[in-house]
């Protein structure tokens, strides 16, 4: 089982993809400036339910913007419970 993410980026939108035994989970954002995106929607299958998918996606979302240098807007709810969770990621999310 491998958790490798793929970054999917478009002009305006992008998306963290996890594949796991023929299951996707993704994380969604849309891009509003270079240096600002809103995380929007993460979706995670019944069959990776548990299994750290969402989280994971989530950390890849905050790493990029640390090294990208831009400002995440949480509103997909499963985004804004784990920036609470983690108040080592506040410095790059914006209200």
């Amino acid at each position: 089982m491998s958790d490798a993410i793929v970054h999917e980026r478009g002009e305006t939108k992008g998306r963290y993809v996890l594949r796991r035994d023929g299951a996707e989970a993704e994380l969604t954002y849309s891009i509003v400036s270079p240096q600002l995106v809103i995380a929007d929607h993460t979706g995670v299958p019944v069959s990776m339910r548990g299994t750290g998918a969402g989280r994971l996606l989530a950390e890849r979302l905050v790493e990029d913007a640390r090294s990208g240098g831009w400002k995440i807007v949480p509103l997909c709810p499963f985004v804004n419970a784990q920036r609470r969770k983690h108040p080592e990621w506040a410095d790059v999310f914006s209200e």
